[in-house]
């Protein structure tokens, strides 16, 4: 790995980490730049699992410092998440390289038009567990099989079923979110260990830049404005990913 790759890693990482706390679409970021640098996409998919880790440990971590306790509620979502993402995760070593860049385009693409849905004004409430059926259940499963497969846009897989369906405010959801990925995130990393898909340098440089952008993003979700820009700021950088993906 050479310095600048190195460099990239952290960059990239950071502004990953950044959006995945505040909204969704940092391994759109991730992904493409590991293949970019060289990963074979099995590698790559298995290699930024780390930096979804360790972000989302960064992440869970400052949420808790800065007041948010949501721990019973979030492990009854992940549970089934986790479940899922070991399904996911099994599926993804099993397709092609060139099946999975096909998906990763098809996905990135989807992804950055959700992203440009306005989110509507919904009357929000604070979650409870008599609020958790089983469609809830089922539609955690069906995020951690989608997660443990690519990760790509899972964030806004959870803004649909958190805030559309739950009606819980968009901080909220994110504080949500984070712990949940972080709990199915390691079952399904394991995997991509086991069958030796992860290269550990350049998931650590990765992990360093995302455990540093989530940190600072803890902070602007607890502000009262957020960070509604982010999702512009991403749709930019993925149409440039894209280009770069399809032309290759």
């Amino acid at each position: 790995m050479t310095p600048l790759e190195l460099l990239a890693l952290f960059a990239i990482g950071g502004l990953a980490g950044f959006i995945n706390v505040l909204s969704a679409g940092g391994s759109m970021l991730t992904l493409p730049l590991l293949i970019f640098l060289g990963l074979p996409p099995q590698a790559a998919n298995g290699t930024n699992r780390v930096s979804v880790a360790l972000q989302s440990v960064s992440a869970v971590a400052n949420f808790f410092r800065a007041g948010a306790h949501h721990l019973g509620l979030s492990l009854r979502l992940a549970v089934p998440a986790m479940l899922g993402a070991l399904l996911g995760a099994r599926l993804a070593l099993d397709v092609s390289d060139a099946l999975f860049e096909t998906v990763l385009v098809v996905v990135m693409a989807l992804s950055a038009l959700l992203m440009l849905l306005p989110q509507p004004t919904l009357e929000t409430r604070p979650l409870t567990p008599e609020r958790l059926t089983p469609a809830i259940y089922l539609a955690m499963f069906a995020i951690g099989v989608y997660g443990g497969f690519i990760q790509v846009g899972v964030g806004i897989l959870f803004i649909v079923v958190l805030y559309r369906l739950l009606k819980i405010d968009l901080a909220q959801v994110n504080v949500f979110k984070v712990l949940i990925v972080l709990v199915y995130t390691l079952p399904a990393l394991a995997v991509f260990v086991f069958e030796g898909q992860v290269r550990w340098g350049y998931g650590l440089a990765l992990a360093a830049g995302s455990m540093t952008g989530a940190w600072l993003a803890v902070k602007v979700n607890m502000s009262p404005r957020g960070a509604l820009w982010v999702k512009w700021l991403t749709v930019a950088v993925i149409v440039a990913i894209m280009l770069r993906l399809l032309l290759t």
